[in-house]
């Protein structure tokens, strides 16, 4: 039987190859070695064990694990020559020390929208990944920062938790971080766990329960979201240290007048100030090159352009280009007609 097989293939491979009308049907082999490809990349590699049945290991991209929406429980074993892991959107409880102990070249972990509870992460689950980047845990059941993270680590993300306290060592020794996410979780206060993270960029601890503005906020800070918590107040000179700082959003608090000290954001350098839904009832004032001003949902009675531009006139303007002031107590009539000077290039006043 087997001799048979072979000479019906040497009879109908040939004919197939070469007939007129005939599509070759290796032709797609042909064009993958045209791109570079040879057979041996076309196979599945097994360095350091097999790929998880319940997950995709493509030829392609032999470094990469596909083991998202699965509907897992538990973690799969993860290849030695994985560096990108991505196990989101499963219902796994728990991450056992062993969980990652072969894959200690993991750069990228992907494991939000999972079941994760904070007293079943090891302790040591990601002390050996020294090269790890981003890890992704938001959406799950944790209760604090999982414990020895590595310090090669830029993009942390654990928002959606139960988060309610950052111990200093938590965040210690991460130089390289550029963003945090922390927002949506049930913090009351950070303490000094941000002191150290000289590289951050992108802040986001909204939807809290902070009563003051975080302290020792690093000075790389390009984005700083502080909404949705308890702040009445802000210290003396918060933003006048830094230099890179575009955006703050600090909407849905409990700012007034008394606990803003004067020039607080008249800064330079910011583009964006977000402080809707507060108590204001002054419009503070503000730097020139600012460009988005929202100030609605306030108790706001006046129009005070010397809070935009302390000289009007034909060199000296403001860059504002949006400024929202509905819900607050002043109309279009409160409007002074200077404002056409001053805000020349305001493409929208809402009042």
């Amino acid at each position: 039987m087997r001799g048979l097989c072979v000479f019906l293939l040497a009879c109908v491979l040939p004919l197939s190859l070469t007939s007129p009308g005939r599509q070759d049907p290796f032709l797609w082999l042909s064009a993958l070695r045209g791109r570079g490809y040879v057979e041996g990349s076309l196979l599945a590699d097994t360095t350091g064990g097999e790929c998880p049945a319940e997950c995709d290991c493509p030829p392609s991209f032999p470094i990469a694990m596909y083991c998202d929406g699965r509907g897992l429980t538990a973690m799969p074993n993860v290849p030695s020559r994985m560096k990108y892991l991505y196990l989101q959107h499963n219902e796994i409880s728990a991450m056992p020390d062993s969980a990652l102990a072969n894959a200690t070249n993991l750069v990228w972990v992907m494991m939000h929208h999972n079941a994760l509870s904070t007293d079943k992460i090891g302790k040591r689950v990601f002390a050996k990944l020294q090269g790890l980047e981003r890890l992704y845990l938001q959406h799950n059941n944790l209760t604090r920062v999982p414990p020895n993270l590595s310090s090669s680590l830029r993009d942390l993300r654990l928002n959606n938790n139960n988060i309610n306290k950052i111990t200093p060592a938590a965040l210690d020794g991460m130089e390289n971080l550029t963003i945090l996410y922390l927002h949506d979780n049930a913090l009351t206060d950070m303490g000094t766990s941000l002191r150290g993270l000289n590289s951050l960029t992108l802040l986001d601890v909204s939807g809290n329960k902070l009563k003051k503005v975080p302290d020792s906020l690093p000075e790389r800070l390009h984005q700083l979201y502080l909404e949705s918590n308890a702040i009445s107040a802000v210290p003396e000179g918060f933003l006048s240290k830094f230099s890179q700082l575009q955006y703050v959003r600090m909407a849905h608090n409990q700012l007034t007048d008394n606990g803003i000290p004067p020039n607080t954001f008249n800064v330079s350098g910011l583009v964006e100030l977000d402080l809707s839904f507060n108590q204001l009832e002054r419009i503070p004032p503000v730097s020139q090159t600012l460009e988005h001003l929202y100030l609605q949902a306030n108790h706001i009675k006046e129009f005070t352009l010397g809070s935009f531009c302390d000289v009007v006139d034909v060199m000296n303007f403001s860059k504002l280009r949006t400024l929202r002031l509905e819900g607050n107590e002043i109309s279009i009539g409160d409007v002074p007609s200077e404002s056409a000077l001053c805000l020349r290039l305001a493409n929208t006043i809402d009042v």
